[in-house]
């Protein structure tokens, strides 16, 4: 009897992780938090970017509910888009100078970007804009239209013709892109960001293992979809967002069914999960405006297994080398490509078969900066792959491996994904990396074997 005591004693043990959840701050306390990281980054950030750049006046403009992928970091939090046409306009008289802000709009824009039009006084918008222009005498104007990243390219046609038709000849040369200048903005993560990214992936961490777990999964009825749809709903129990729908995917022991070999271009079909079976969840949150984008693996015990195989164990510590190998290859001023390209070699060097599809992770899950390879290019990828590898920046260390199982009899995929900060020296996770495929039901935890 004592025995069974302290067994059940140990179950709760073994779940205290679940009914302890990372804090998650009220509605109006996240609404704070974001503006003072963008007070912070417009006072301190934004001066060292535009120098970097060399654009002295940036105008970002879009209008209501056709919002700028950059105008999205520029809102306060309680704007959940922008009204009738916003126009934000950022000048810096010189360089390293303090950045000056204005709103050629109806209402001040956050605390920042003050109202600089009164439309009773000065009906046409357009008008109020180019009377700022004048004023300050910017040498370049960077407009976001870009060739190699969708997130600096949001200025539409219409607004760009109409622009561009009333800006006087003189100045139409001084126009440039503003591509360079919205990347480095939407990449680079302040002091205050960084500070809590760990936490934001820590929130990540809790839920998958929840799902991944007992609690979530009954062997012989849970569907792969059922805990794809308890991911979302967890999510919005827990105050959180996400940026794409999970997805939860089965490798099985049965050799002829090659799940390594499937095209990530087709998204699996639900099934019920049994004992022997190896799962893998692709799943992301939002708070407080930063992503999060995480790969993780859990194991189905089989009736007399107390563990995960060390087969199986083994084939991850493949993928927590390629993870090595591709973090090592982290340079500053090496460009997505050249990185790429230098982690391949050493990775075949050792033998390792596998593919690197690494991207920038931030204001956006898939966000702005030096691109890694793709999935379905293990090349270069021209353009966001041609960006360079610049300090203080996040990534979704992403890849996978394949590993010949010869208890299988087949290939094993070890897809992985974690996201990290590359400080300029080293790559570091944000919240250590998964390192031990995860049991269900974690009776390793309680049982004493």
């Amino acid at each position: 009897m004592k025995q069974f005591v302290l067994i059940l004693g140990l179950i709760g043990l073994s779940f205290s992780s679940f009914s302890q959840a990372p804090a998650v701050l009220s509605q109006r306390a996240q609404a704070e938090v974001v503006d003072s990281w963008l007070e912070e980054r417009i006072q301190t950030l934004l001066p060292k970017l535009m120098t970097e750049t060399g654009i002295d006046m940036w105008i970002v403009m879009s209008r209501e509910y056709n919002e700028d992928p950059v105008i999205r970091t520029l809102l306060p939090a309680t704007w959940h888009a922008a009204r009738r046409r916003t126009i934000l306009v950022m000048y810096q008289p010189g360089p390293n100078q303090a950045v000056e802000t204005y709103a050629v709009a109806r209402y001040d824009v956050g605390k920042s970007f003050k109202r600089a039009w009164n439309p009773e006084q000065q009906p046409d918008q357009w008008d109020a804009l180019l009377k700022i222009i004048q004023d300050k005498k910017p040498s370049k104007i960077g407009l976001n239209f870009a060739k190699d990243y969708g997130h600096a390219d949001g200025l539409t046609h219409f607004d760009y013709e109409e622009f561009t038709k009333r800006l006087p000849q003189a100045l139409k040369s001084k126009v440039v892109s503003a591509q360079t200048l919205a990347v480095r903005w939407l990449e680079t993560r302040t002091a205050s960001e960084m500070a809590t990214y760990k936490h934001i992936q820590e929130l990540a961490h809790y839920i998958i293992a929840e799902g991944l777990s007992d609690r979530v999964i009954t062997p012989g009825v849970t569907t792969t979809d059922d805990v794809v749809w308890f991911y979302r709903e967890k999510i919005k129990e827990m105050k959180l967002d996400t940026w794409f729908h999970p997805t939860v995917d089965i490798q099985r022991p049965d050799p002829n069914s090659q799940e390594a070999q499937r095209s990530f271009a087709v998204r699996p079909e639900s099934q019920v999960i049994m004992p022997g079976d190896l799962l893998h969840i692709d799943f992301g949150i939002t708070y407080l405006r930063l992503n999060t984008d995480t790969q993780e693996l859990a194991y189905v015990l089989k009736a007399g297994e107390t563990e995960v195989p060390s087969f199986l164990q083994d084939a991850l510590k493949v993928g927590n080398r390629l993870q090595d190998i591709l973090t090592s290859n982290y340079k500053t001023g090496l460009t997505g490509n050249e990185i790429l390209r230098n982690a391949r070699k050493q990775m075949e060097t050792e033998s390792i078969r596998g593919s690197i599809y690494t991207h920038p992770l931030g204001f956006y899950g898939h966000s702005a900066g030096p691109t890694i390879g793709m999935w379905d290019n293990q090349g270069d990828t021209p353009g966001a792959g041609d960006f360079p590898l610049h300090e203080n920046t996040g990534y979704a260390i992403e890849l996978n491996a394949v590993v010949f199982v010869k208890e299988w009899n087949k290939d094993v995929r070890i897809m992985l994904e974690e996201g990290a900060f590359f400080d300029g020296e080293k790559v570091t996770y944000y919240n250590g990396r998964q390192k031990s495929i995860l049991a269900i039901p974690r009776v390793q935890n309680y049982l004493g074997y």
